[in-house]
């Protein structure tokens, strides 16, 4: 694989890529959530702020990068949407339903690209891969798509995998959302995804160094 970075170098980069995906994604909308509950705000406008903070890294990265992210797009539109809805029934509870829209739709979307030649894994291995080793790794790493029949099979299997966890993730947060008192549901539900991915990130990484997918 072509690549001047050592495997600290990489590793390196990794950690560095998934520390921010938490403070962003976990963290700050948590933070934000309970900080302005503490302050006195309403559920709703607590959990607008971080849908608003969402946005504007997302907006950013897409101009850092140049390029826009599928997973991200989809992401984006998907708050603006729960957003809109809520702003219409002036329901907290539908911003809360929101995620679980977003997770099952996500889900649904990841199980429909198992049929294309471009499955979830394959198009999202691009930022993983490229922060290790480089863009030119990368591309290297991408093109045994077309030569090897292992490595397709093996980045559906991934993929399926991801996207059942999505799906039954959503499932939970529709039970959680509508059983417990309003404030209780960020918590529980981050915890809940919590566990959900660190069960996919265990499967992930076993079956990454089991089946020859590891850079």
């Amino acid at each position: 694989m072509v690549t001047d970075r050592t495997d600290a170098q990489k590793r390196a980069a990794l950690r560095r890529h998934v520390a921010r995906q938490v403070i962003l994604e976990l963290i700050l909308p948590l933070g934000v959530y309970y900080g302005l509950r503490a302050a006195g705000f309403s559920p709703w406008t607590a959990l607008i702020a971080p849908a608003l903070l969402a946005l504007a890294f997302l907006g950013y990265d897409a101009v850092r990068h140049r390029r826009v992210d599928a997973v991200a797009l989809f992401t984006l539109t998907m708050i603006v949407i729960g957003t809109v809805v809520s702003l219409v029934t002036g329901d907290p509870r539908t911003l809360m339903v929101r995620d679980s829209w977003l997770f099952g739709l996500i889900g649904l979307w990841i199980l429909a690209t198992l049929f294309t030649r471009h499955p979830m894994m394959r198009s999202m291995a691009r930022t993983i891969v490229t922060v290790k080793i480089g863009e030119a790794g990368y591309r290297e790493w991408d093109a045994r798509w077309d030569s090897d029949a292992r490595f397709r099979h093996r980045l559906r299997v991934l993929s399926a995998v991801w996207g059942a966890g999505f799906a039954a993730d959503a499932v939970i947060r529709i039970v959680v959302a509508y059983s417990l008192p309003l404030d209780a549901i960020p918590l529980v539900t981050t915890l809940q995804w919590l566990v959900v991915l660190g069960g996919l990130i265990g499967f992930h990484i076993f079956y990454v160094n089991r089946n020859d997918l590891k850079v």
